[in-house]
């Protein structure tokens, strides 16, 4: 249920997004690094506010209402982007809509993490991702559709963002029941000094690879206006986005069941013996078996950057965004188990909003950087720039991988 929660709420968030940086450099005058900038500090907003929302949950032991608050935020904030008339509003829609998305994200991973059982956790944000992910594609898909029907008019396509929007509301409203709080669980202050001790080493290794793999991947509104380069009508740039998502959609899932195939794989003591590991071996030979997948999730993303960095033609584009919604596939899900994995579970909720500060401030960093040198020296470099980064990424990640 919370999976078509999140179905709707993309086919809505991605109608806009989707024409949303086209919008705003032929419609509002908005340079490239006008765009990088808003989309970094929207986004970095929406992944700093989860730190609160996360330690709220924790310290209410409830999480329902907390994303209840976030989705109507989000709601809320689509008629502003019908309504705007130039940038200032276009700030103002996307940091309350990324505001409602950081206040539902930690409560709501946290209240899958704290409903599957460890056995079919990683298939269970796989299979809330692969939903939400098919929203995801089939927003720019309506989006391509009614720009056609209306003679790309922007804001009516975004009046209709509306109805999605609502209905996802309702529907957590409704249907989605929360499970019944543990009697006799002490309040604490979820980021005291003593609470934040009992996230470990592990933990906050898996919080600087996020903020790393974050880093290396700024915001997607630049895959939009790559793919505008290559001469398509504007009507048809929200393809790009279809192309990713539905591949993003196809494959989060199944490599979701791959890391809890690897899972049970590592809990074997040895061929043969039939006898479970230990819980820190089990530990230890998950790592493993993740750190295998973040590296694939690497080599993808590094084959992306250099298909876009390559050439605007249509075609390359096309390539270089499926590559990229693979990649996505591969590490998002695997991320967010890895985060409950080694989080206890009575801060879970506060182990997701330190990951997604991180991750937000490199967002921030990113998107800028990259708004800058499209800007400066051209979209190639842009790419070029974040395939370094993965690079760099990869050799610490192999580097701490022998150390251990």
């Amino acid at each position: 249920m919370l999976g078509f929660v999140s179905l709707l709420m993309d086919v809505s968030s991605e109608m806009i997004h989707s024409l949303l940086p086209l919008f705003m450099v032929t419609a509002l005058g908005a340079s490239a690094f006008t765009v990088g900038l808003i989309e970094g500090a929207a986004e970095a907003t929406a992944l700093i506010v989860k730190v609160f929302s996360g330690a709220l949950s924790d310290w209410l032991g409830r999480r329902k209402g907390l994303a209840l608050l976030g989705y109507g935020l989000g709601a809320l904030s689509k008629p502003l982007f019908a309504l705007a008339g130039g940038i200032g509003w276009v700030v103002t829609a996307r940091l309350i809509d990324r505001v409602g998305k950081g206040i539902r994200g930690a409560p709501r991973d946290a209240l899958v993490a704290d409903i599957a059982p460890p056995e079919v956790r990683g298939a269970a944000f796989g299979l809330r991702q692969s939903l939400d992910t098919v929203g995801a594609f089939a927003g720019p898909l309506l989006a391509v559709g009614l720009m056609l029907l209306w003679a790309n008019d922007f804001r009516a396509v975004f009046w209709v963002a509306v109805l999605p929007a609502v209905a996802s509301v309702l529907l957590l409203w409704l249907g989605v029941k929360e499970p019944a709080a543990r009697p006799g669980t002490p309040r604490v202050n979820p980021i005291s000094r003593t609470a934040l001790r009992q996230l470990g080493p592990d933990f906050w290794w898996v919080v600087v690879l996020g903020g790393l793999f974050t880093l290396a991947r700024f915001s997607e509104a630049f895959l939009v206006l790559r793919a505008q380069q290559s001469g398509m009508p504007l009507a048809w740039v929200p393809l790009v986005m279809v192309a990713m998502n539905l591949v993003y959609a196809a494959s989060a899932y199944p490599f979701g069941r791959l890391s809890d195939w690897l899972r049970v794989q590592a809990g074997r003591a040895g061929p043969g013996t039939g006898q479970p590991a230990d819980a820190a071996t089990l530990a230890r030979a998950a790592q493993r078996s993740h750190h295998r997948m973040l590296v694939l999730g690497l080599l993808l993303l590094i084959a992306a950057d250099c298909v876009l960095a390559a050439s605007p033609h249509w075609a390359v584009v096309l390539a270089g965004v499926a590559i990229w919604g693979l990649h996505l596939g591969l590490t998002q899900g695997l991320l967010a188990t890895m985060v409950a994995d080694t989080a206890p579970p009575a801060l879970r909720g506060t182990a997701y909003g330190m990951f997604n500060l991180v991750s937000g401030v490199a967002l921030l960093l990113a998107s800028v950087l990259a708004g800058l040198l499209w800007d400066r020296l051209g979209a190639a470099w842009t790419f070029w720039a974040g395939a370094l980064i993965c690079v760099l990424t990869l050799v610490v990640l192999l580097v701490r991988r022998a150390a251990r």
